[in-house]
């Protein structure tokens, strides 16, 4: 390789873009879809991307991959066998600490080799406040190492997480800016990680094991076990007391107030429920005006609601004449759920979203970074890893979550299973995983296989299957794709390569390099996320092995594992779903998963050596 390469315009425009791309992500002014939109119309107007070429990554084996793990995860989902696998998991722990966190963060590690890492989490978080709740281990002790083995397990296959999936793509599109004599880099098979997974995945078991465990007991005792329990949610809320009915009498000065209004007075216990003109439902909007002979439905410590009804002239009653029904356990119930890092309710208010009267859900408070909120917690604009206390009915809950806009931490009774079709879903899918075996057929298709047959046989409807993708990873992965390209068609990726090699110390040994560029991954990680961080530093990857006298090949898939590498922020999506729930500070993050992080870019860069050795 010519390490002397003139810096060109085009190699200028895209740097320039790759340092925009960073700055938007680092500062979080605009969400990053759209950031990777604008970042792809700079590429189509600039003439970096020809553009019939422009948009060709939304119709890309990876793009298309990423959908079908998607929906297939969904349709495993709607078998209920992830509920089936708690049981399985008490049964076989025998209730053995240590064996229930073994096991659990193995099988956990297992799924997320055919499933996308977030939708593994939000599949296990249930699984884990059920665990958490039977057997009194507490959401700390069992969340991050379940997180952990959910990213070290995405390396077990070449569907496992997104830039795995991308890696096949970007390493077909570097042959053709090869210098020439190079040999064409062959596109790797589908388990051909899984030896590096394997590894991974055992390393992160006996992390926790030997020395995780420990700082998380240590740090993270304190946090409580949710469950549908009146006592989790007094120690962890303050949310305490029965269920009372409030009869309005003509004398009362709530006649005529809004339910909202009527919130907001002193002492209000929580009103949960109202019954006018024979209509009786729980989450009232706040609009809803109260008249003679309404009935509320409050909860509270009962001299908090007898007070309550003397100074505003309601008639008390603790026998649940209108609401018995609605207030059944097995029909509604307080619940918590985890606002994730893609979800729409971020900067919104739960007035502005009118959960109340769109999704039939009361906000009753909001855990952020260990403070609860309970005061005026309607107006209170929501953050990315908040967790949110709702009462609902149970069906209403399960509407809001397949929005995707919230991932729901307490287990509760769960419409639309379809439990007879799990051995057709399992059938179904062992199926499509044995068609990507095949060289014959590329991942792509053999993955809409199974989704085709899970259409058919009815694991999954059409409406569920367009729910289950989340189109922001999409449209990131699609529109980032290009940058990708046009780093390596201009010889921006080659010129940093080149640069890079000559400041460097002659004989600088090749394991070395490749320890370098996945500390370099890691980092580009904590600001552009995984999918850009690949996409940005295969091209570069590719040719520093070039220069160096390495493999492409395993350069570049110590880039596509690296990418993952982040145990530590909520720059990872997994990492963000868990940190509200289990309450984990910045600093106890750092602490816990940053030697992970080192011993991950350690274990990697010895098993790709290995696997590559003499290749």
């Amino acid at each position: 390789m010519d390490t002397a390469l003139a810096l060109t315009t085009d190699m200028k425009l895209v740097l320039g873009l790759v340092v925009f791309t960073m700055a938007m992500f680092l500062f979080e002014r605009i969400r990053a879809d759209v950031v990777a939109l604008v970042v792809l119309v700079l590429l189509g107007l600039s003439g970096l991307v020809e553009p019939d070429e422009l948009f060709n990554g939304f119709s890309g084996n990876a793009v298309i991959s990423i959908i079908a793990t998607m929906i297939l995860g969904a349709g495993l989902d709607r078998t209920g066998a992830l509920n089936r696998l708690a049981g399985w998991l008490l049964r076989r722990a025998h209730g053995i600490e240590q064996r229930l966190l073994l096991l659990t963060t193995a099988v956990a590690g297992l799924n997320s080799s055919f499933m996308q890492n977030p939708s593994v989490m939000a599949l296990y978080m249930p699984v884990a406040a059920r665990l958490s709740s039977r057997t009194g281990l507490s959401l700390p002790r069992l969340l991050l190492p379940i997180a952990a083995a959910i990213i070290m397990g995405g390396a077990l296959t070449m569907v496992g997480n997104s830039p795995l999936i991308l890696l096949n793509d970007l390493l077909l599109n570097a042959n053709s800016n090869l210098p020439s004599g190079a040999a064409t880099i062959e596109p790797l098979k589908m388990f051909a990680p899984l030896p590096i997974g394997v590894a991974l995945l055992a390393a992160s078991l006996a992390y926790f094991h030997f020395f995780g465990d420990k700082l998380l007991k240590d740090d993270s005792e304190k946090g409580a076990t949710p469950a549908r329990t009146q006592s989790y949610f007094a120690k962890a809320y303050g949310i305490e007391g029965d269920v009372y009915e409030l009869t309005v009498t003509a004398d009362s000065p709530l006649v005529g107030m809004s339910l909202g209004e009527a919130e907001t007075l002193r002492d209000a216990p929580l009103l949960l429920a109202l019954k006018s003109d024979n209509d009786s439902r729980l989450a009232p909007p706040a609009d809803t005006r109260i008249w003679v002979g309404s009935v509320l439905g409050a909860m509270g410590p009962k001299q908090q609601v007898a007070d309550f009804a003397q100074n505003h002239f309601l008639r008390l009653s603790s026998r649940l004449r209108n609401f018995a029904d609605l207030f059944n356990p097995s029909r509604a119930g307080i619940s918590e759920a985890v606002v994730p890092a893609t979800s729409g309710y971020i900067g919104k208010t739960a007035g502005d979203l009118h959960l109340r009267k769109q999704s039939g859900l009361s906000l009753l408070a909001i855990n952020r970074d260990k403070d609860v909120l309970r005061d005026n917690v309607r107006n209170v604009p929501m953050r990315a890893g908040d967790m949110l206390v709702f009462h609902s009915i149970w069906t209403d809950l399960a509407s809001a979550a397949a929005s995707k806009d919230l991932v729901v931490v307490t287990d509760y009774p769960k419409g639309e299973q379809r439990p007879h079709k799990l051995k057709i879903a399992l059938a179904i899918f062992a199926v499509a995983m044995l068609l990507a075996l095949s060289s014959r057929l590329p991942v792509s298709i053999a993955l809409m296989t199974g989704v085709a047959g899970m259409l058919i046989a009815g694991v999954i409807n059409i409406d569920e299957a367009y729910s289950a993708i989340n189109w922001k990873t999409v449209f990131l992965m699609a529109c980032l794709i290009p940058l990708g390209w046009a780093m390596d068609s201009s010889g921006a990726a080659a010129w940093i390569a080149g640069h890079t090699i000559e400041r460097l110390p002659t004989g600088t040994p090749v394991w070395l390099l490749e320890i370098l560029i996945g500390l370099l991954t890691t980092l580009f990680s904590l600001v552009i996320s995984h999918v850009g961080a690949t996409i940005v530093v295969v091209p570069l990857a590719v040719n520093l092995a070039l220069a160096a006298g390495g493999n492409p090949t395993a350069f570049a898939l110590i880039v596509a594992l690296s990418a993952s590498n982040n145990f530590m922020t909520a720059s990872n999506p997994v990492i963000s779903m868990i940190s509200g729930p289990a309450g984990y500070s910045g600093k106890e993050l750092w602490k816990i998963g940053g030697p992970l992080s080192l011993i991950y870019t350690v274990v990697t860069v010895l098993m790709v050596n290995i696997l590559f050795w003499g290749k």
